[in-house]
């Protein structure tokens, strides 16, 4: 495995920032993209659910439809290489079908895979309390999702590719949209949060961080 260097990453770091407008002369190919949807299945997340998944909407009517109802995105969608709508599992109880089937693509035994829900119910019910109501469990699953936005984005940023989270948009709207497309069945999923790709349209002003000591205590 060849070694990328920490100034690299670092450097990537500071290439990245939240791209508003794109080059609409300039478009990411489908190997970087793949790359970038890979970094995406790559991502950790608790209990190792993967409670996550990825909607490429390349669609023009759709995009014009989230457009507007999306204040947060009007500027790039149109331009955006790419957009990709992360949607969250809904339900992802500890006893569903759906964390067995998780469990079963492991290969564990019957005896581990019982072990494991009895450790996961324990966690659903009283370290985190997830199960008090809907929203809980679904914020939880869509914390799971920033992970492989994050990932994304800086896999994206190292090798020169811009990008932009989005959370300014109409949510029961888009949710709306994409159902009604046939895009995800809403008794399951829920959007999280989308991004765009692309190549900025211009060069971008040095963003602000807080210093490390205004950030950072140590505990010892």
């Amino acid at each position: 495995m060849s070694q990328i260097t920490k100034q690299q990453v670092l450097d990537g770091f500071h290439f990245r920032a939240a791209t508003r407008k794109y080059d609409p002369h300039k478009k990411v190919s489908k190997d970087d993209f793949q790359y970038i949807l890979e970094l995406a299945r790559l991502s950790p997340s608790s209990v190792g659910s993967e409670p996550w998944k990825f909607l490429v909407v390349q669609n023009p009517a759709i995009r014009a439809k989230i457009k507007e109802v999306g204040w947060g995105i009007a500027t790039q969608i149109d331009d955006a290489s790419y957009l990709v709508v992360i949607l969250a599992k809904k339900n992802a109880r500890y006893d569903s079908a759906y964390f067995r089937n998780a469990l079963e693509k492991r290969g564990l035994t019957e005896e581990q895979i019982n072990k494991a829900v009895s450790r996961y119910q324990s966690f659903q019910t009283d370290d985190m309390k997830l199960l008090e109501s809907e929203r809980a469990l679904f914020d939880w699953t869509s914390k799971q999702t920033y992970i492989a936005l994050a990932n994304m984005m800086t896999g994206a940023a190292l090798i020169g590719i811009d990008s932009c989270p989005v959370e300014g948009f109409n949510y029961a709207e888009v949710n709306r949209i994409l159902a009604e497309a046939g895009a995800f069945d809403p008794a399951e999923w829920g959007v999280s949060v989308m991004v765009t790709f692309g190549y900025r349209a211009k060069e971008i002003k040095t963003k602000y961080r807080k210093p490390i000591d205004e950030i950072v205590e140590w505990i010892e």
